[in-house]
């Protein structure tokens, strides 16, 4: 049961730390202009040539900070590259988010500065620590991380929600449809209120509100659940863990979205919580592949588009050229938007198993410069990850196995070492390791000798890289490219105003009819009185042969 309890605490530590630690730092990060590195764009003049059938229309994207942005943006630069009017609200202060090329920005203002995100982010460097800490200890420094990471949440949230001079100026733009992150379901309320359809573009949401509001099965039987570490095929205990953790899922919602749900009826003034918000999203749109994922049923609105931003590409930049020549490679390091500051003595257990290596190593790291550092090591406060990774002479990737750096590593064939740190991370890591593709080292105890081995064995075993080889085949064989299909599907929701006919009638259905205990229970009286007859019957016709057997 100790296992169970630590399910549900990382479950509602989860829901929070997604904020950022789901994604990678190059993506979406570099002012630079992002191009689409694919020949059927090359040289499209007209900015409207790649829209269906012609038809432009109005865009709204309520993104969500740290490595949510990346997906979001790429789809917002798409689309306003077609020719379609986007426009993208964001706070005056973020980790990440800011202006592009291919879309229009309006902000609005927050009661925090860009000083005070920056220590909340110094402050994830304690988590790669080992902590001597008992159970209990770190239970309770989990929590107050939940309690400052979701009040700076909420405090985002409120500052869009109750912006009214801002949200009457959206209700006059006339918009088509809202894009948005249902994570932090801010764009969803605004969708309800202007009464916009929505178009979600998620990884998932740890106690899967998503699969619920979308209308999907989800069989505790062969559906994993977060952090369970289980597949689809479960022996009898890990269904008793699964099951239970399916149980825990609903209660684990309302925990982490009450206030939300607070939030919800005093901006929309109706009775309504989140969970019936995000029931009514018309599409979709899931960073999944089930190259990764374990098959499970989806309903027609919600499209897998795994690795959307792997063809979003930028040249890499002059100062780099060095770095990624020469015989024997490079290695790319990142651990996220989340973590880019190393204690101390973290640092230096790298840079010992680093300065070992014949590759040269690209690291994202906004600490302070060691004075011992290495000539083969690179410390960079900012690193183009999908374009070093695109880059023939990588030749390992050491990630904290977040979605988007996992799909790039994927699309682009290259074998990782993966030390999670926190939210979905330890699932992502544990598919790439049992497919082959990859190692999984622990970060809090990780030292010189193992991670020298680790690399090692990632760079050197042909195995690595031909299992990632193949896994990067199948990733990559797609009718339409995921980007591309985000973007049909959000024109899609645009031209038609929503997409209500793939809606699952299932969410008119009370609980006992979703099982359809009220026909099991009919078909049960039936059955039973059938048999009550049967038996009357029977022994009336005993009783009659009794009587009659007597009189003879």
């Amino acid at each position: 049961m100790k296992r169970t309890s630590v399910i549900v605490i990382l479950l509602l530590n989860v829901a929070l730390e997604m904020s950022g630690a789901a994604g990678q730092t190059g993506s979406a990060a570099d002012p630079s202009k992002p191009e689409r590195m694919k020949k059927a764009r090359e040289g499209d003049s007209s900015p409207a040539s790649g829209s269906s059938a012609g038809f432009t229309g109005k865009l709204l994207v309520v993104p969500m900070d740290g490595s949510h942005w990346v997906g979001l943006k790429a789809i917002a630069q798409e689309l306003g590259r077609r020719g379609h009017e986007v426009t993208v609200v964001i706070p005056e202060f973020s980790m990440r988010m800011g202006p592009g090329k291919h879309f229009n920005t309006v902000t609005y203002p927050v009661p925090y500065d860009q000083a005070h995100i920056d220590n909340l982010m110094a402050q994830n460097k304690d988590v790669i620590k080992k902590s001597e800490d008992s159970f209990l200890e770190k239970v309770k420094k989990k929590i107050s991380h939940i309690q400052t990471v979701g009040g700076f949440l909420h405090t985002t949230a409120e500052s869009l929600l109750f912006n009214t001079s801002l949200i009457s100026h959206l209700a006059q733009q006339r918009f088509d449809a809202v894009l948005t992150d249902p994570m932090v379901p801010t764009g969803s309320l605004v969708a309800r209120k202007l009464g916009l359809p929505t178009i979600n573009l998620l990884r998932g949401i740890p106690c899967s509100l998503d699969m619920k509001a979308a209308g999907c099965p989800s069989p505790a039987s062969y559906v994993p659940r977060f952090f369970t570490q289980n597949t689809d095929r479960m022996n009898f205990k890990e269904r008793v863990i699964n099951t239970l953790v399916a149980l825990v899922e609903p209660l684990l919602c309302r925990v982490v979205y009450w206030h939300f749900d607070e939030i919800a009826h005093q901006f929309l003034g109706e009775k309504v919580g989140i969970a019936e918000v995000l029931s009514h999203s018309d599409i979709w749109l899931l960073r999944i592949d089930f190259i990764l994922e374990y098959p499970r049923p989806l309903m027609p609105n919600v499209i897998p588009v795994g690795g959307i931003n792997c063809h979003v590409r930028n040249p890499l930049p002059d100062d780099l050229t060095p770095w990624v020549s020469g015989p024997h490679g490079f290695v790319v390091f990142t651990l996220g938007s989340m973590v880019s500051e190393f204690p101390e003595e973290r640092t230096s257990t790298f840079l010992e198993a680093f300065k070992q290596i014949p590759q040269k190593v690209i690291w994202r790291y906004s600490g302070k410069i060691p004075d011992n550092m290495p000539g083969n090591v690179k410390m960079m406060e900012w690193v183009p990850q999908n374009d070093l990774l695109a880059h023939p002479g990588v030749r390992a990737f050491i990630t904290h196995a977040g979605s988007h750096g996992l799909f790039e590593g994927l699309c682009h064939a290259v074998p990782m070492l993966m030390m999670p740190v926190a939210g979905d991370q330890l699932d992502n890591a544990q598919k790439i390791a049992s497919r082959g593709a990859g190692l999984v080292l622990d970060i809090t105890t990780v030292s010189a000798e193992s991670l020298l081995q680790g690399l090692t064995e990632v760079i050197n075993d042909a195995r690595y890289r031909e299992k990632v080889q193949e896994l990067s085949a199948l990733h990559n064989d797609r009718v339409i490219d995921p980007l591309d299909l985000s973007v049909y599907w959000t024109e899609f929701v645009m031209r038609h105003k929503g997409a209500k006919h793939l809606r699952s009638a299932v969410h008119d259905l009370n609980w006992f009819q979703y099982f359809c205990l009220d026909v099991i229970a009919l078909l049960a009286a039936v059955v039973l009185l059938v048999g009550i007859v049967a038996a009357k019957c029977l022994k009336l016709c005993l009783q009659t042969l009794s009587r009659k057997r007597k009189q003879d």
